[in-house]
């Protein structure tokens, strides 16, 4: 009976730390997130953001704004359903935001998520954040802008973060390494070519003598 008690409270135990896990972790899939093909600082990436809509009423997300770091500058992908907006600095000559909205009969339906991409120069810097804000159709806005806290915790609404990194001599042969076949093959081309010639030379020496 003694041990019937201890299995029924390791049972209770598990199952309370199971939901407790599920509770905290639950929320940060659904964070406004930032990707990067790569992070080298002051290099051209490619940014894709990803973001969920959650709406406990069903509403769409309608609209997307990020600030962007001064970046010098920025291309968005087309998207079907979406127009994209720069916030272009010509007198300072960088990039603050940019902003998507969708059109009447587009959005992003509840319990679904969105990719928006952009080309930037990445600044030259340990990091770069991106804060969003995600609007609704209802008009709720949902702003995810809020530093890490301290101890490297993560708040609420976090800002979509990078970390960036100094470009290395590994990363540069990274960057060329497709263009290593290349000259590869045109050796080994022109090196068939000389092998030809020589082969038809010969044979014509070869019949001569004959």
């Amino acid at each position: 009976m003694i041990l019937s008690t201890r299995a029924l409270k390791a049972a209770v135990l598990a199952a309370a730390i199971a939901a407790m896990t599920l509770f905290f972790a639950a929320p940060a899939w659904a964070h406004v997130k930032v990707t990067a093909d790569h992070t080298w600082r002051g290099g051209v990436a490619i940014l894709t953001f990803s973001v969920p809509n959650e709406s406990e009423t069903g509403s769409p997300t309608t609209q997307l704004t990020v600030v962007l770091p001064n970046v010098t500058s920025v291309h968005t992908e087309v998207m079907p359903g979406w127009t994209a907006q720069l916030d272009h600095d010509i007198a300072a000559g960088v990039f603050r935001s940019v902003t998507w909205t969708a059109a009447p009969s587009a959005g992003i339906p509840a319990d679904q998520f969105a990719l928006f991409r952009i080309e930037v120069t990445l600044p030259n810097t340990d990091t770069a954040s991106f804060p969003a804000t995600q609007t609704y159709a209802d008009a709720k806005v949902l702003r995810w802008d809020q530093p890490a806290l301290p101890g490297g915790g993560e708040p609420e609404h976090p800002a979509p973060m990078l970390k960036l990194t100094a470009v290395t001599l590994e990363s540069d042969e990274h960057a060329t390494a497709p263009a290593a076949p290349d000259n590869t093959a045109r050796w080994l081309a022109g090196a068939g070519i000389v092998v030809g010639a020589l082969g038809v030379a010969l044979a014509l020496v070869t019949r001569r003598r004959t």
